[in-house]
């Protein structure tokens, strides 16, 4: 297996970790939560804006207007697809009547949202570590951080409706299947056809996805999950953290 998939693979295991808080109990704190979420979002952020689309840009043989063309194209589509196909979001679970038959309803719908948003995250965690493996490292720690909430979100109200720990972590592990299917889809399809242009190309967009996943889902339901909290504090702590890291790893000649 590649080091891009096997990080795929990875990040879209922690659900698991999620799902697994879920059904024992042990449910993290809500400002524990909210910072983790604002601590991804940060990490993408600061990847995305400053990493990947610079490395987009200058690929060898890309135009300003292709690459900034596909970083909107990023930013457009995940609007696009998060508004036009039926999901709900795990901030959604607090508005849902607590019957077993509504939390089991919810439970599949949120499961088919987290779906949609984790099947682009594994392409990108594929496409970036596939250019460069540092930057990827940083993506898949993010999608892995985020997915940890997600993974709880969905096997809580399962469990809760069904009282099963099987059907609990089942549901769960499906949102995070749907992003190890993203990164195998990118690996047998965009393989053979990674140019430097097509890399830049799909860099860019999914830059533009990384953006809008940070500014539209993690840091709404950060701020959702603690109303009291500042998002901000996890936001800047993770796009420090990153920056640190790839100052390191520069330093030391990797990358």
């Amino acid at each position: 297996m590649s080091v891009p998939l096997l990080l795929t693979v990875l990040a879209g295991g922690a659900t698991f970790i999620g799902a697994f808080l879920g059904v024992i109990g042990q449910k993290p704190s809500n400002r524990v939560l909210a910072f983790s979420l604002g601590f991804a979002a940060g990490i993408m952020l600061l990847i995305s804006l400053m990493e990947m689309l610079p490395a987009a840009l200058n690929a060898q043989g890309m135009s300003p207007v292709l690459g900034y063309g596909m970083f909107i194209a990023g930013l457009l589509g995940y609007y696009a697809l998060d508004r036009l196909l039926p999901h709900q979001h795990p901030q959604d679970l607090s508005a849902s009547p607590d019957t077993p038959a509504s939390l089991r309803r919810t439970a599949i719908l949120l499961t088919l949202g987290i779906s949609l948003h984790n099947f682009p995250e594994g392409v990108a965690t594929y496409v970036t570590a596939s250019s460069d493996i540092k930057l990827g490292f940083g993506i898949a720690l993010a999608v892995a951080i985020h997915n940890i909430p997600e993974g709880l979100a969905v096997a809580g109200p399962m469990f809760a409706a069904t009282g099963s720990k099987r059907k609990a972590l089942f549901w769960a592990g499906l949102s995070g299947m749907a992003e190890i299917a993203g990164g195998v889809m990118a690996f047998m399809l965009l393989g053979p056809l990674l140019s430097p242009v097509v890399m830049g190309a799909v860099m860019a967009a999914v830059a533009g996805i990384m953006v809008a996943l940070s500014v539209d889902e993690l840091m709404p339901l950060a701020r959702d999950v603690d109303p009291h909290g500042n998002p901000s504090y996890g936001v800047l702590c993770g796009m420090t953290v990153m920056e640190f890291s790839l100052t390191l790893l520069q330093s030391s000649g990797v990358g």
